[in-house]
């Protein structure tokens, strides 16, 4: 895929105004036209790599400055807070958010700023899910120095071993003194992984699959020899609770032990050569379908992109326990209920195959967009219980997909679906449970709807 382009007008027109410089000025400096100069300030050109190299000499600038907006999580960012339901009668779509991002970026990040500290009357920086999970979406979930440094630990361990699961074994014998050791379910009832330096152990729960052994080992690993840079990355994000900073070192070490075990390249070129079949995928990478499916939100290394998908993990009751919007960009994830239109729930009832489905959701920043989602059940790590997974990935990007072959890709095809019924106010829905919240109930004393609720605007 193309890299997109760079379009940061206000923040040059910002540090013109701080230099005290007129554009005819500023482009003498950079060696550019005024002319063309004014169509970068109007973000109707965007800014070259050579105009950034002027801008670094000649103003000491810090490239990611140009990119102020990355802050808020860019237009999804943006487009995620205006889709929320208190502005839901205001009607904005992605396009208006973008309009407000590039003409007031400063004045976007005061709003977000605001909405992150005021919703809902509580300071969502101390809810550690919450921070931790932004922080995952200002990266996009793509952290390319870990990817790096898996990848050559993954080149690194296939020179001695073909399989990964004796490669990891004799890495942390060889290099850490330590055994593998599978303990009964008696023994580690509640627990999946345990390092006993007295022993010099490390100890597996029997009940775990081959694939998620192998992914605790690699957890292992990464924890043992780039602990350091996890923990770093961590700090970074500077939480204000101890708790997200926990949380989000965790998606680290996750991140860095699934890219040991499908190492960015390799994995790449096996997704673009299967047309992305996920069964295939699984064997050949030896991996679950939650693990493959954690990889494929990751696939963001510049000049060597995969398709942008999300991924969530959804219980029978329909409640969210994993969101990974990556560079999806979408507000699907946005909800604390899920849609029973949508068939991340008949996964459940087919539990030996991929589901496919093509799916739109109106009347808010999503609209216009549809998106091709692929569920599966899984069990539970550890063997007790199940979970829903869910892929998504836009319509317009899923031709490639060996699983959606065969399925429609038109809008008018799509199934309309909601960010639970409390946030969806489609009228012709016989599956609502409850009315959109702030709408008025109509009643008809003559007739009865199909429906369980009429309402107003």
């Amino acid at each position: 895929m193309s890299e997109s382009s760079l379009l940061a007008g206000p923040a040059l027109r910002r540090l013109r105004k701080r230099e005290g410089l007129t554009q005819a000025a500023m482009s003498a400096r950079l060696g550019i036209s005024a002319s063309y100069l004014n169509l970068i300030e109007r973000n109707k050109r965007p800014v070259s790599a050579r105009v950034v190299v002027q801008l670094v000499e000649q103003f000491d600038l810090d490239p990611r400055r140009l990119k102020a907006d990355e802050a808020i999580g860019g237009l999804d960012g943006l487009s995620r807070r205006l889709g929320d339901e208190r502005f839901a009668d205001l009607g904005i779509d992605r396009e208006e958010a973008a309009e407000f991002l590039a003409a007031a970026p400063q004045a976007a990040a005061a709003f977000v700023r605001l909405f992150d500290k005021a919703s809902n009357g509580i300071d969502r920086q101390y809810d550690p899910l919450v921070a931790s999970r932004r922080e995952i979406e200002r990266w996009r979930n793509h952290f390319a120095d870990l990817d790096n440094a898996a990848e050559e630990l993954a080149d690194e361990l296939r020179l001695s071993r073909a399989d990964m699961g004796a490669a990891l074994t004799e890495r942390l014998r060889e290099r850490h003194q330590l055994a593998i050791r599978v303990l009964p379910r008696e023994v580690m009832p509640q627990t999946l992984r345990r390092l006993d330096l007295h022993a010099r152990q490390v100890q597996l729960a029997e009940m775990l699959s081959p694939a998620s052994r192998n992914f605790q080992l690699a957890l292992q690993l990464g924890l043992l020899e780039h602990g350091d840079s996890f923990a770093q990355l961590a700090a970074g994000a500077q939480f204000e609770d101890e708790g997200a900073r926990k949380l989000f070192e965790r998606h680290l070490t996750g991140y860095f032990a699934a890219a040991l075990i499908m190492p960015y390249s390799r994995f790449l070129r096996a997704c673009d050569a299967t047309g992305y079949d996920l069964p295939v995928l699984e064997r050949r990478f030896n991996v679950s379908a939650e693990q493959l499916s954690h990889r494929l939100t990751t696939l963001q290394r510049v000049g060597q992109r995969g398709l942008p998908f999300f991924m969530a993990r959804v219980d029978r009751a329909g409640q969210f326990s994993k969101r990974f919007a990556g560079a999806s960009g979408t507000l699907l994830l946005e909800t604390e209920d899920s849609c029973p239109l949508w068939q991340v729930h008949e996964a459940f009832e087919r539990p030996d195959r991929w589901i496919a489905q093509t799916v739109r959701v109106d009347g808010d920043s999503d609209a216009g967009r549809e998106w091709v989602t692929l569920s599966h059940a899984v069990d539970a790590t550890g063997g007790d219980g199940k979970f829903s997974i869910v892929l998504g990935l836009e319509a317009r990007l899923a031709q490639p997909l060996a699983q959606a072959r065969g399925l429609s890709l038109l809008r008018e095809q799509a199934q309309p679906i909601g960010l639970g019924c409390e946030r969806c106010r489609r009228p012709d829905c016989r599956q609502r449970s409850l009315p959109p919240r702030g709408a008025n109930l109509a009643f008809d004393t003559v007739s009865r709807a199909a429906t369980p609720f009429e309402f107003g605007p």
